[in-house]
């Protein structure tokens, strides 16, 4: 996108819902008011919907959603590397091609929709163009192999808050990446590391969110299961504000992850705490257990009904009705 449309974007995001004047932006741009009307032509045609009010100027309608750059720039306090596009197979897969190629801590993939969008163990994500927000974070954080998992807490948690900071909406959080909203789930998070051959060490990592924002026919396997944030109604955020909050929350916790600052707030929101839960595990029968604590590893304590307890690492657990 040109520099003058970039940044005519960036002016009606910033103003959103308010009108600017042709002549205000041919001023601070330093180019003629024709040039204006061109660039923001464009943006209309591209799916922009901003409004031209004779003697008023040019606004960005509040309800237009198209995800941008530049929607999402305007709303932190520090620059990032962002990659958008209308759909992709697996933002997972676009962000680690870059980490390969040398991309840099923070640069961002995002897109509308996903043909091939992937969660935990290889089950399909449900992504279809313009029902949620798909996106993908490329770390690289100085924490070895074992303290991986604490990337997917601190990335379910910056999830939660900026929800609740955005909407209002509470989400709950099974261990270890299931969004849920009531008892179906909304979302989730899929964590992928790369690793240095020789050393084991973690060189980057890629955090992979997904959110249903809208209602989509569900396929079959997920009836009864999946939820959106808002149903079928009109959400009351855009996804480049969500996306810049999960980002402003995702990189405050990145400044320090052994800290585990997000730990109490993980906990918390915690669905299995306190619960019977069925654990289940490639190759191993399932097992019943009570749900005790999650560990400063991020590490789910179980107690068995012997008494026996035992913190899981890996695997996937249920959560059993409540009696």
């Amino acid at each position: 996108m040109p520099a003058a449309k970039q940044t005519i974007l960036r002016l009606l995001e910033q103003s959103r819902g308010v009108s600017l004047s042709g002549e205000q932006i041919a001023q601070e741009l330093n180019i003629s008011r024709a040039a204006v009307w061109k660039a923001v032509n464009q943006l209309k045609k591209e799916g922009y919907r901003i409004e031209a009010v004779q003697n008023r100027g040019y606004r960005l309608d509040p309800d237009s959603d198209l995800l941008s750059a530049e929607g999402i720039r305007s709303r932190l306090p520090f620059n990032l590397p962002l990659f958008l596009e209308q759909s992709l197979p697996s933002t997972n897969q676009a962000a680690k091609k870059l980490a390969i190629e040398g991309a840099a801590h923070g640069t961002t993939v995002l897109a509308s929709g996903q043909t091939e969008g992937r969660g935990r163990l290889g089950r399909t994500f449900f992504s279809p163009v313009g029902a949620g927000l798909y996106m993908s974070v490329l770390l690289r954080p100085e924490i070895g192999s074992a303290d991986a998992v604490l990337v997917t807490i601190a990335a379910a948690v910056a999830v939660c808050l900026a929800v609740e900071e955005t909407t209002g909406i509470q989400l709950g959080i099974k261990w270890v990446n299931d969004l849920l909203l009531g008892k179906k789930k909304a979302g989730g998070i899929l964590t992928e590391g790369i690793t240095a051959f020789e050393s084991g060490a973690v060189e980057a990592v890629v955090v992979g969110v997904g959110l249903n924002l809208t209602d989509a026919p569900f396929p079959p396997e997920l009836d009864g299961i999946a939820c959106s944030l808002f149903g079928s109604g009109r959400p009351c955020v855009t996804r480049n504000e969500l996306a810049a909050a999960i980002l402003r929350h995702l990189f405050f916790f990145a400044e320090d992850f052994p800290a585990r600052s997000y730990l109490d707030e993980y906990r918390r929101r915690s669905t299995a705490l306190g619960r019977q839960i069925e654990i289940c595990g490639q190759g191993v029968p399932p097992r019943t257990a009570r749900a005790v604590s999650v560990a400063d590893d991020g590490g789910l304590t179980v107690r068995y009904p012997d008494g026996r307890e035992e913190t899981l690492r890996w695997g996937e657990i249920s959560i059993r009705p409540l009696a």
